[in-house]
């Protein structure tokens, strides 16, 4: 059953109308372009899709409508996470699960937890959700790393846990996870950029980004580098790390939305406090796109 996750999954955008409504059009577009770009899966409500600026019947709007358009051709995770363990369990239990194959739930956020606080808010987290749970750890946005050793303690300890996104960017604390972890559980990059090494150290696939914009390129990447053809992997890589670079050095999903507007997918919408790039960027973006 795992293995549904891996491969390529990509952190869809939320796309807006200019006045700042879900766009409903481009959203059946993004997801038309994310299947026929040959992504594996789909995740929804993440930090690339604004959920924090969502409410909660966007949200499941949202969800249903995807959900639809997919018609059931990839699998579909959507992210729960909180930093009140409390509030997040209420959410799970009166969440409407029919076509969700799993939820991403990223470690709580601005009151920093211990490890302890981090194991037993997952084991709550994994007890109430009626499908499978991946961890995200990003720490970089949460300000609190969860360890090799709390990782591994969640994964050989609590079933429904099944997978990982890591978003540490620290290679040594994912190898340790790699060797140490059960056969059943993923381990998921969660950087775009570092996708290629840690794919060889054994990675089980990405969840992206840049996937977002370049759905075919980075399948091709992923699957190359999973299937040991690192020659194509490598040329692939460099062809587009610029691009990925480019996409977050003014924030994400900025960069991401620039570009998909660029591609003509959706418009360049994002809901305050985040804005639009600059347009030094855009124009930076539109001349490695179409030069790619």
């Amino acid at each position: 059953m795992n293995s549904k996750f891996k491969g390529l999954g990509v952190a869809m955008v939320t796309p807006f109308t200019v006045e700042k409504e879900i766009d409903y059009d481009a959203t059946e577009r993004m997801v038309e372009h994310l299947v026929g770009g040959g992504v594996d899966y789909l995740v929804l409500l993440g930090t690339t899709g604004e959920s924090v600026v969502l409410s909660d019947d966007e949200k499941k709007d949202f969800v249903e409508f995807v959900i639809k358009k997919n018609d059931a051709r990839v699998p579909v995770v959507v992210g729960m996470g909180g930093h009140d363990t409390a509030k997040l369990l209420k959410s799970i239990k009166q969440f409407d699960f029919d076509g969700v194959d799993a939820i991403l739930s990223v470690t709580p956020y601005y009151n920093k937890p211990t490890q302890k606080g981090l194991e037993l808010h997952f084991r709550a987290v994994a007890a109430q959700s009626p499908v499978p749970v991946i961890l995200y750890n990003v720490p970089g946005r949460t300000g609190i790393n969860m360890t090799a050793e709390t990782t591994l303690k969640l994964a050989h300890e609590v079933p429904n846990i099944i997978a990982i996104k890591e978003a540490s960017a620290n290679l040594n604390q994912q190898s340790y996870i790699l060797r140490d972890r059960p056969d059943h559980f993923l381990v998921i990059s969660g950087d775009d950029g570092l996708a290629l090494p840690q794919l060889c150290m054994g990675m089980d696939g990405v969840i992206s980004v840049v996937g977002n914009v370049l759905p075919n390129e980075f399948s091709q990447l992923v699957t190359s580098a999973m299937n040991g053809k690192l020659e194509i992997a490598r040329e692939l890589h460099y062809n587009l790390i610029e691009i990925i670079d480019t996409l977050f050095l003014e924030g994400n999903p900025g960069g991401a939305k620039a570009a998909l507007s660029i591609l003509g997918v959706i418009e360049n919408n994002l809901r305050l406090p985040l804005a639009p790039i600059s347009d030094t960027l855009y124009y930076k973006l539109q001349i490695l796109l179409e030069n790619r």
